[in-house]
């Protein structure tokens, strides 16, 4: 009887050790998550001497409404920059922004592969500076707004790491207006009918946090 028991018990341990070892990749409800992307781009035409540069920063915080729904609130910074070498001006613009989303994974592509489609709505304010020798340009503001669809990827590297790639925009549209006199607002829709062939064309990688 004592040998039975001892089995028993060590049977148990067993199965405890395995499950304390055992991960677990995902989300559920009442997750919190915290997401903070990056994108960068730098270009630089030697023909035309025309040098560009852009920086983005999207941190996000977002609750599960359920174990695939979760939604949230972003912020949004982005500076973009050109040096025209040829002509010595330069133009720099600084992009300060917020919004909403609503996050929903629909594929699991084995256990630490989180496929999510995501929509988000957002309004924004840009200031631009030009820098032209010899004329005094006037700085100016634009504000926007905007909403979009798109595409992520999220790989767990641990229970409450992953790295998240917000790889394209299926569908997107946008208004912005001038701060100046006379301004008229400036609409644009956008469809990436290939969004399959070009994931990866202006992919933001960055880490997602689950508490």
């Amino acid at each position: 009887m004592k040998k039975l028991l001892f089995a028993a018990a060590l049977v148990a341990f067993g199965f405890t050790a395995n499950a304390q070892e055992e991960q677990t990749f995902g989300f559920a409800e009442g997750d919190v998550i915290v997401e903070g992307n990056l994108g960068f781009n730098s270009e630089n035409d030697k023909n035309t001497e025309i040098e560009t540069s852009a920086f983005e920063f999207n941190p996000k915080v977002g609750y599960f409404l359920s174990d695939d729904l979760a939604v949230g609130v972003q912020l949004m910074l982005d500076t973009d920059k050109e040096t025209d070498g040829m002509a010595d001006t330069e133009i720099k613009t600084t992009t300060l922004g917020a919004g909403v989303f609503a996050r929903y994974y629909f594929l699991d592509l084995g256990k630490r592969f989180k496929t999510y489609g995501e929509f988000g709505v957002g309004f924004d304010s840009a200031k631009t500076e030009v820098e032209v020798p010899g004329v005094d340009v006037d700085d100016f503001k634009t504000n926007g707004i905007g909403a979009g669809l798109g595409l992520g990827l999220n790989y767990f590297v641990k229970e409450n790491i992953a790295i998240n790639f917000a790889l394209t925009d299926v569908l997107s549209f946008r208004s912005d207006k001038a701060d100046v006199d006379d301004a008229e607002a400036v609409t644009s829709f956008n469809g990436n009918l290939n969004v399959f062939n070009n994931f990866f064309q202006t992919a933001q990688f960055g880490l997602t946090w689950k508490f």
